[in-house]
């Protein structure tokens, strides 16, 4: 079967906080109404907000309500992504590896609380 737009979805209360994070985080653009935002990226559709006003984000990676869905984005330059989240509203749910590792993962929340992880590798690695 062949689609014509694939697309994640992700609930908030905020629709225009949380499609502002994303945008930012994404170098995109939002284009929506009240209940509906679509973030733009390179000219497609990388994320769609749907407003949904009794939105509880999930505690993970420890808690109740446990995560449904996670994204994960991959940089060879961790301390620019780690700051551009947190200057968009973003907060570090886990950071346990150690930074100046080889590869490693820091887990964070949009502020919907939706967890993302941002992953890093070394630059040949992203390469390919």
């Amino acid at each position: 079967m062949r689609f014509k737009y694939r697309q994640i979805v992700l609930d908030a209360a905020d629709v225009g906080a949380e499609s502002a994070f994303w945008a930012g985080l994404l170098d995109g653009t939002v284009k929506g109404d009240d209940r509906w935002h679509n973030v733009w990226v390179d000219g497609g559709w990388a994320l769609a907000i749907q407003h949904a006003p009794d939105h509880i984000p999930p505690d993970w990676p420890d808690g109740t309500p446990q995560q449904q869905i996670h994204l994960d984005f991959y940089t060879a330059d961790l301390e620019s992504a780690h700051q551009k989240v947190l200057e968009l509203g973003g907060r570090v749910l886990r950071a346990r590896d150690d930074a100046e590792a080889h590869r490693g993962v820091r887990i964070y929340a949009d502020p919907a609380g939706h967890p993302f992880c941002i992953c890093w590798l070394p630059p040949s690695d992203l390469e390919q």
